[in-house]
């Protein structure tokens, strides 16, 4: 079996790493390098970095704190917020970054997946995916940092993007975005059952059960978090050791 990835997630606004519940309430916690280089080197796996209010601003993404985040971190990281163009694709990853996530533009145009897949490779193409329940129980996908409903359903633009080349899927509950009441078990479970790449689980993590949650009864490759890691309720260091004494593969 594989070894569960942890991987810590960045908000940056403005330069600044920040963090909130349910895409508002923002708290300013620290700067993207320092913070990226402190998970580095404190066991994490991976670290992805968003930034939250490009899409939304219609604005490109910040190449500065991703060209020196690079020169910090010993890990592969992501990164997302903006990304419209093969271009920016381009611009990314030559500054540094390992992963490029795309999310609002791959629903503009899905081609965007297929060309970066076929230009960069699979294992480049992060689709991230902010998904909402509604009260007819149905998970559909919101775009521009959550604020937009589209018609699409969390599954089918799931296995639409693998179709087209995602290498990996980050799937965001909106429900639970910064709750800290646990991952949406339901949600996971209907993407791992429906796609063969990774995923990614987000949105919700407040106890080291629920990573274990996570991995074990929706079988995600990764769990992702934000606010335990930020605010220092747990430590990876402590997370990996939980897990692996739960017979959970993780790389320490």
């Amino acid at each position: 079996m594989l070894a569960r990835r942890i991987i810590p997630c960045l908000d940056v606004r403005n330069g600044r790493v920040v963090k909130g519940k349910q895409f508002s309430h923002i708290k300013d916690i620290d700067s993207p390098t320092r913070l990226g280089k402190y998970y580095s080197d404190n066991g994490a796996d991976e670290l992805v970095f968003y930034d939250i209010t490009a899409s939304n601003e219609e604005r490109d993404i910040s190449l500065e704190f991703v060209s020196e985040v690079a020169k910090e971190l010993r890990i592969p990281f992501s990164v997302g917020g903006g990304v419209r163009t093969i271009d920016d694709f381009t611009k990314l990853l030559r500054n540094g970054a390992d992963k490029v996530s795309i999310n609002s533009a791959a629903l503009s145009n899905p081609n965007l997946i297929q060309e970066a897949s076929n230009r960069f490779g699979s294992q480049c193409v992060v689709l991230s995916i902010d998904a909402k329940k509604n009260l007819k129980g149905e998970y559909k996908v919101y775009i521009n940092g959550g604020r937009k409903e589209t018609d699409w359903e969390a599954v089918e633009w799931a296995i639409q993007g693998v179709e087209l080349g995602a290498g990996e899927i980050v799937i965001n509950s909106i429900n639970e975005d910064g709750m800290k009441n646990g991952y949406d078990i339901e949600l996971l479970q209907n993407i791992t059952k429906a796609v063969n790449i990774p995923v990614i689980a987000s949105g919700g993590a407040g106890s080291l059960d629920h990573f274990y949650e996570a991995i074990s009864k929706a079988n995600v490759d990764g769990v992702l978090a934000a606010s335990v890691f930020h605010f220092g309720e747990i430590s990876i260091r402590d997370l990996k050791s939980y897990l692996k004494r739960n017979n959970v593969p993780v790389r320490l």
